[in-house]
């Protein structure tokens, strides 16, 4: 986002954080798929997106026209918080529909969050977007964006129902809809780095051939904690090909000591020769 997007996003996340404190875990939930029933009508209609965000008018009649629209369709505090990014100043329509899905995610998580949840949230999604990763036909079906998200999930939840937490179901629907413009392996790859990010934890990727023990996750997650400067989330990928060693990727930092790219190293100098 460009600066003023990012200032009008804040507005409103602050404001989020005070119905977060102050509601239960159900009301939160509430509010957040009221923000993304907006989200989604601001997908579908690209004129009221730009009317929304139109820099020659000015925020409280945005605002207006939006409350006219959603009158006795969404909650009080679902219409405050998407009334307060309405009103802000916004560098692109499309900025104000990213700031709106983010937004009703930030929602949910906090939902998680005040349950005592964000923790389980977090690995599921992880552990789902592992089982899509592994089935190449079930990734194609809920990654074919040409299908209706719906159908989509309606499959995500025969998977998932009874398996996982309805935030975790309700985030990994976010996902299928192309949350913040991004294939559905990618959107849940955002959500499980956003649901640490809440925890105040970085995600470590670490790709193994071999689980690692839980001393020895331990401590990897010490060492990483410490050359980071935060708790790390720790996420393991199994892959038998490397032999042996692993791989840590943090953000935009990968160490790679893996035995398949040692060899790799190795024969390409033995090439070179």
């Amino acid at each position: 986002m460009q600066a003023a997007s990012r200032e009008s996003y804040a507005a409103a996340a602050q404001r989020l954080e005070a119905h977060a404190r102050r509601a239960n875990p159900d009301t939160i939930a509430g509010t957040a798929n009221d923000v993304l029933a907006v989200a989604d009508l601001l997908r579908r209609e690209p004129r009221l997106r730009r009317a929304l965000s139109d820099p020659a008018r000015p925020g409280e009649d945005r605002a207006g026209l939006l409350g006219s629209l959603l009158a006795g369709k969404v909650g009080k505090a679902g219409l405050d918080l998407v009334s307060a990014l309405v009103s802000g100043r916004w560098s692109a329509p499309s900025e104000l529909l990213s700031a709106t899905e983010r937004l009703g995610v930030e929602a949910l998580l906090a939902s998680a969050d005040r349950a005592g949840d964000l923790g389980e949230v977090e690995d599921e999604l992880f552990r789902f977007g592992q089982v899509v990763s592994a089935n190449l036909p079930l990734a194609a079906t809920l990654g074919d964006v040409v299908a209706p998200a719906s159908q989509r999930a309606e499959l995500a939840r025969a998977l998932l129902g009874g398996k996982a937490k309805p935030i975790t179901l309700r985030l990994v629907e976010v996902a299928l809809s192309g949350f913040g413009g991004r294939s559905f392996e990618g959107a849940l790859t955002r959500l499980v780095e956003l649901s640490a990010d809440r925890r105040d934890r970085q995600v470590a990727y670490v790709t193994v051939a071999a689980l690692l023990t839980d001393e020895e996750e331990r401590r990897l997650g010490a060492k990483l904690s410490e050359l980071y400067g935060r708790e790390v989330s720790i996420k393991q990928q199994v892959q038998p090909e490397i032999l042996g060693g692993m791989s840590v990727r943090v953000g935009s930092d990968l160490y790679d000591g893996t035995v398949l790219r040692r060899l790799t190293d190795t024969r390409n100098a033995l090439a070179k020769r």
